[in-house]
């Protein structure tokens, strides 16, 4: 069965750093685009960041650009997203999310699994 399951969320002050997680079981990440998703309460799923499968091509959104860096472990199989400068705004559900597709990565693209997410907060 092929799952992908978040870790490392949690309370943090602002301006503080988190580092997530994203691990697979039954499947290899090195062929996947990775993207990682949050949700807030009451707000839509917003795309964060993404990786392509070999790692040459990341997106960021506006709003995380310069502060959050995603970058496979091929080693360990997994994908973290490490978070930076944390602000109030940024307390959401991280999700990642995996498609098998090659060289390219979007948020928008259709991805077929999801992990359960993790919950981020960010606050004094």
């Amino acid at each position: 069965q092929l799952q992908l399951v978040e870790s490392g969320g949690g309370l943090v002050q602002p301006g503080g750093s988190l580092r997530l997680s994203c691990a697979a079981s039954g499947f290899t990440l090195d062929k996947y685009a990775i993207g990682w998703f949050r949700q807030a309460p009451g707000k839509e799923r917003e795309g964060v960041s993404c990786i392509s499968d070999s790692g040459e091509n990341t997106y960021y959104a506006d709003s995380v650009k310069g502060r959050f860096t995603v970058f496979r472990n091929n080693a360990k199989n997994t994908v973290d997203l490490q978070m930076n400068i944390l602000k109030p705004e940024d307390t959401a559900i991280y999700y990642c999310a995996a498609v098998e597709v090659r060289y390219v990565c979007y948020t928008s693209m259709r991805y077929e699994y999801w992990g359960q997410g993790t919950q981020v907060t960010v606050s004094s």
